[in-house]
């Protein structure tokens, strides 16, 4: 990490295999973003479908997974993307990915978005 961290989000210890947790980064930006681990490690994207006018995609707090928790899913248009890449793999976004958040995970276990 190159100078200070950016905005805090949580531990790592905090988002367990196969969740999804969603926060909403400190500056007042509005724009949210979810966290996903996967194998041990974690993914960041911001909280957009591809798919039409950046509609959010969790129709509840944290839901962003389907049910077998491999795949991350538009709850508005079904469209279901890789978890590790954020590229549409069914649905209405095929073609489209999802927009990385860039985030950096400390020495002590802390996530932060990156600056």
């Amino acid at each position: 990490m190159n100078g200070s961290p950016g905005p805090y989000l949580c531990r790592s210890h905090e988002i367990d295999e196969g969740e999804a947790r969603a926060f909403a980064p400190p500056g007042g930006s509005g724009a949210k973003l979810f966290i996903v681990r996967r194998r041990g490690a974690l993914f960041a994207y911001w909280d957009a479908c591809p798919h039409y006018g950046d509609t959010p995609m969790a129709w509840r707090t944290h839901a962003y997974l389907n049910a077998s928790c491999d795949r991350i899913v538009c709850s508005s248009h079904g469209a279901e993307f890789e978890i590790e890449t954020g590229r549409c793999v069914h649905g209405a976004a095929l073609g489209k990915s999802l927009s990385s958040a860039t985030i950096e995970v400390n020495a002590a276990g802390e996530v932060h978005l990156s600056r």
